[in-house]
């Protein structure tokens, strides 16, 4: 048994884009234009987020990433980790974004297609680099659905045994979106994230739902290694730093 102490969980940033736009939506739908992704992605490092997350929210549909612009703009004004996902569909796409400046890749429709190219990009790149995202939709109790392109298009695989299966092949983070919560604000799916988190042995990043300081420690109380908030910030009903403050009052570490 390792005795090292855990790292503190990460408040992570996330930011949907359509192109040139950064976006918020409720359970992914109804999209509205919330202003220029590299500049909120600025405002969120400054303030203390430990990573940034851009997900390009249409590129599957279009079959296209343009991303790397915006990734090399950000890369050069941001000094935490910074992953990218969306259209990511050969060894290539991961090459251009880590090559932009992206530290992480984050895959999700090209994973359910073929899931080979989680353990392409793990041997290429190193599993670290290599994140796969699910958007979870419940379909009974204590069962949900992988979804593809932004939560539109089922794929028929359990999530829970589609993320054991994919961290088995070399996907070194999990990052784990619940569209049934996202955007509501009115908290995180917790069975969701206690489903999967036992169940994989790399850090699995919550997402979906925090509408305040308690559904973050919820989340992390239910055992996600990181939360990934999108409109708490951008809304403005709370910055990096209060909510980094209220986990603290709560008795949970955060990093500085």
């Amino acid at each position: 048994m390792s005795t090292h102490k855990p790292m503190p969980p990460r408040l992570i940033a996330r930011l949907d884009i359509k192109a040139p736009n950064l976006v918020k939506g409720i359970h992914l739908e109804g999209l509205r234009v919330m202003g220029d992704p590299a500049e909120h992605a600025l405002r969120y490092y400054r303030e203390g987020a430990d990573e940034l997350l851009y997900v390009d929210i249409v590129a599957s549909l279009y079959g296209r990433n343009s991303l790397t612009e915006l990734v090399e703009r950000t890369a050069a004004e941001i000094f935490v980790p910074l992953t990218v996902g969306g259209g990511v569909r050969t060894l290539d796409d991961f090459y251009k974004l880590l090559r932009a400046g992206a530290d992480k890749v984050a895959i999700n429709t090209a994973a359910v297609g073929r899931p080979e190219l989680l353990t392409e990009a793990a041997r290429t790149f190193g599993s670290q680099c290599v994140v796969l995202s699910v958007e979870a939709k419940r379909q009974a109790p204590g069962k949900w659905e992988a979804y593809t392109d932004n939560g539109r298009e089922r794929t028929g695989l359990d999530a829970v045994e589609w993320i054991r299966k994919a961290v088995d092949l070399g996907a070194g983070e999990v990052l784990l979106t619940s569209v049934d919560m996202e955007g509501t604000k009115k908290g995180m799916d917790l069975e969701l994230i206690r489903a999967v988190a036992p169940a994989v042995n790399v850090p699995v990043i919550a997402c979906g739902g925090p509408g305040n300081v308690d559904h973050v420690a919820q989340a992390l109380a239910a055992k996600a290694d990181a939360v990934a908030v999108a409109a708490l910030l951008h809304y403005k009903l709370e910055t990096v730093g209060s909510l980094k403050a209220g986990l603290q009052a709560r008795g949970i570490e955060v990093r500085q």
